[in-house]
């Protein structure tokens, strides 16, 4: 049976998405210091509402699988430098529980359907 590619990539999209809205995210606090003192006071505070700063992205392997062709073709992921074809997250601002919640459901989605898949993310 042939798999419908493009509704294959909707579901994934719809379960990334429904990954974020069900993510509570632990904000970040960023505290400026008096270089000067070294006493470690806060000179200003900030909360990052987004939490921490990161990246996340699918990994398909192998580069020249149905699916993988089809997310280049479509422009929504490059080669990898590891192999395979990348799906980069660019939503969800900076933050990386979303960009990771997002990930690995989309990721989900595609190993469900059998197709070699796998997220990666990192901080910044």
């Amino acid at each position: 049976m042939k798999l419908n590619l493009s509704a294959l990539y909707d579901a994934a999209h719809a379960a990334g998405n429904a990954a974020v809205e069900s993510t509570v995210v632990r904000p970040m606090i960023v505290r400026w210091v008096d270089p000067v003192s070294y006493t470690g006071e806060a000179i200003q505070e900030y909360v990052v509402d987004d939490g921490v700063c990161g990246f996340a992205s699918v990994i398909v392997k192998p580069a020249n699988s149905a699916f993988a062709k089809y997310l280049a073709a479509n422009h929504r992921a490059s080669k990898s430098y590891y192999g395979g074809m990348s799906l980069s997250i660019h939503d969800f601002n900076q933050s990386l529980q979303k960009k990771e919640a997002y990930a690995k459901a989309f990721a989900g989605v595609l190993v469900d359907a059998g197709i070699n898949a796998h997220y990666e993310s990192r901080m910044d």
